[in-house]
């Protein structure tokens, strides 16, 4: 009878016991996207590396200049440095003197960021850690000579923020990655000793809450071996229960496979999706490293950012904004004023925001200016354009005779009618015409809905 009893625990425990998930595409795609990644709507993009030391032209300096010879490349190289200069030769000059990770924390924290994604290794190559297999290519071994990601990663956690590492599965020069590439992806020895065991590295070292993946486009699955990868982050790994991963992980991944949806740069489905997705947008609408010959109307405004933001939120998505720091660390102030503004924002309206859902109305058809978002019963309904006159016309919500009406910011119910032909009109509080134009949009909360 004991021994009967103890067959039963145990195929119990088995029964019990959590589904391990294949390394297949059908079997990977069913994992669910970890909660905490859907509730933080808000991340912070920190694209840095080299190509901070030219600091011109965009992140994509070394394949500009060397893989694609562009003249204008080649002519700020011949003015700026020494004859027979290469891109190696920028490493030194990569200080990170001035980098202060307790800082860029609280300037996350500030801008209303729930997570950070750090660019761990770009398509260049070089290193924010010591990789064992980026030897003298890294930041522990020239340049900073610091582990920039691990110091990051501790004064992010310390601030209660989650901690994402993008990483490129290229390299765009990388002699062995050159070599897979000539053979048509036959061969994988780039994958197997320079690929791979970073990946498994950051994850057992670091421990991050996500992986941004990016180099995925050259080349199908069976070479990059994501799905034995990721089947290992799902079952075995440090974080399998909490960690996030993107759709980056081969060429016909993007949209179709994965964890959220990256889809493409700057991604605007324009509609409800019913996979978890992100746009990641840069302040320097040209570049996602820093460069030192940007001009401020090539810069996101305060009211591009909320719009950008409110839209992606209203529509399921979360949203992340990209800052380049400098050669030495630095988060210039143009970077950290628009941070800054958005966290301003979200102090007031981060309740319409943070662990929203989309409502069954994501825009009023009627304009572009009005958006919504939900909390079990409750609708905000977010608005971008101080409307004439002061008297807000929403078209899709169907009102109880007890409908509350209030303003996030503000004390006190807003007065409100049913308008004559759907919806409801609410008139809003006096606001003088300098603070309407010096905000870039308002939120209603309505309770009482349908």
């Amino acid at each position: 009878m004991a021994a009967r009893g103890l067959l039963w625990l145990a195929a119990a425990g088995l029964a019990l016991a959590e589904p391990r998930y294949r390394p297949d595409w059908a079997s990977l795609d069913a994992r669910p996207v970890p909660a905490w990644f859907d509730r933080a709507k808000v991340g912070v993009f920190v694209h840095w590396g080299v190509f901070a030391v030219p600091a011109w032209g965009s992140e994509w300096f070394w394949w500009h200049w060397r893989g694609e010879h562009r003249a204008d490349y080649e002519r700020f190289v011949r003015s700026r440095y020494p004859p027979a200069t290469t891109y190696a030769d920028f490493a030194p000059l990569f200080t990170a003197s001035d980098f202060q990770p307790r800082e860029w924390a609280r300037l996350f924290q500030r801008a209303g960021a729930r997570y950070v994604v750090l660019t761990a290794k770009h398509h260049e190559g070089f290193t924010n850690w010591g990789s064992p297999v980026s030897w003298s290519w890294n930041s522990v071994d020239t340049g900073p000579h610091r582990d920039l990601i691990g110091e990051l990663g501790q004064a992010l956690r310390e601030s209660n923020i989650h901690y994402g590492l993008y990483h490129s599965l290229l390299e765009w020069f990388n002699p062995l990655y050159l070599t897979d590439k000539e053979s048509g992806f036959k061969t994988q020895s780039f994958v197997l000793q320079k690929t791979m065991p970073e990946l498994y590295d950051l994850v057992l070292r670091y421990k991050p809450d996500l992986i941004w993946s990016d180099g995925d486009w050259e080349a199908p699955e069976s070479y990059w071996n994501s799905t034995s990868f990721l089947a290992w982050l799902y079952n075995d790994s440090p974080v399998k229960d909490t960690v996030v991963v993107n759709d980056r992980w081969c060429n016909n991944c993007s949209c179709h496979h994965g964890g959220y949806y990256n889809c493409a740069d700057k991604y605007k489905p324009g509609t409800l999706l019913t996979h978890k997705w992100e746009m990641c947008s840069s302040i320097d609408k040209l570049s996602w490293g820093y460069r030192s010959n940007m001009h401020i109307d090539e810069l996101m405004d305060e009211a591009s950012i909320i719009e950008e933001l409110v839209q992606t939120v209203s529509f399921g998505g979360n949203y992340l904004l990209n800052v380049g720091p400098t050669k030495e660390g630095v988060i210039v102030p143009i970077f950290q004023e628009r941070l800054l503004a958005l966290g301003r924002w979200l102090d007031i309206n981060g309740e319409a925001i943070y662990e929203s859902k989309p409502w069954r109305v994501q825009m009023e058809n009627s304009t572009n200016s009005v958006w919504y978002t939900s909390k079990g019963p409750v609708v905000y309904a977010i608005f971008l354009t101080w409307p004439q006159d002061s008297l807000l016309k929403l078209s899709s919500p169907v009102p109880s005779p007890d409908m509350q009406v209030t303003m996030l910011g503000l004390a006190g119910a807003l007065k409100w009618q049913k308008s004559p032909d759907k919806g409801v009109l609410i008139t809003l509080p006096y606001v003088p015409p300098s603070l309407v134009s010096a905000q870039s949009g308002w939120t209603v909360k309505l309770e009482g809905v349908q």
